[in-house]
């Protein structure tokens, strides 16, 4: 089975990607090829911080590999947090302090649309790819939910009427930002496998 490597030694994404892409490739994490330190992602855009990240790791394992940015995207902040949505609130990537800061700045705010955007870099075979998955929704004006991680308790997707953090594992990952850029992902890599592999159903 080739291996593959993400970028990303987060448990929760590693559980929600390996969900998602199943059992046609052997998925590694960062810490699985003994790699424990914090990449950088200090460039401008999801689509930089993405592609910095897996050249990173090709560079130094030769490996297959994918890396993920993704920013939550506020329309009233112009944006923001965008690509410092891991660092919002500062450097040691506080999830809970990085809400608080999103719900003091919107406060009483009506007008709270959202969308979450994930990016993946992926190289594959000595080539780079890009693959992208946006949801669109609100801010709630409070935390909802434990499941999930990040700013999940106050996104509450266009349609549904309970956050993310409320979602099972199977619910968002049929809508999510994350999923749909990885089914992308998903799509690409299952047509690099082998034939045989491919029409195999048990």
């Amino acid at each position: 089975m080739k291996k593959l490597v993400f970028a990303s030694n987060n448990k929760n994404k590693i559980e929600e990607i390996s969900h998602i892409l199943g059992n046609s490739f052997t998925l590694l994490s960062l810490r699985d090829i003994n790699m424990e330190e914090d990449i950088p992602e200090n460039e401008k855009t999801l689509e930089g911080n993405a592609l910095f990240k897996a050249r990173y790791i090709h560079n130094v394992t030769g490996l297959d590999v994918f890396a993920d940015d993704t920013g939550l995207e506020i329309e009233e902040l112009n944006g923001l947090p965008g690509v410092h949505s891991a660092r919002f609130a500062g450097d040691d990537k506080n999830s809970m302090a990085n809400i608080d800061k999103v719900l003091d700045l919107l406060g009483n705010n009506p007008h709270r649309k959202a969308r979450f955007r994930t990016v993946i870099a992926l190289i594959f075979e000595g080539k780079e790819y890009f693959f992208d998955g946006i949801v669109t929704g609100i801010i709630t004006r409070e935390k909802r939910g434990r499941k999930g991680f990040g700013y999940d308790p106050v996104f509450m997707p266009d349609g549904k009427d309970i956050t993310f953090a409320e979602m099972e594992l199977d619910e968002k990952n049929s809508i999510s930002h994350r999923a749909r850029a990885f089914e992308k992902l998903k799509e690409f890599l299952a047509g690099k496998l082998p034939s045989e592999k491919k029409n195999k159903t048990f």
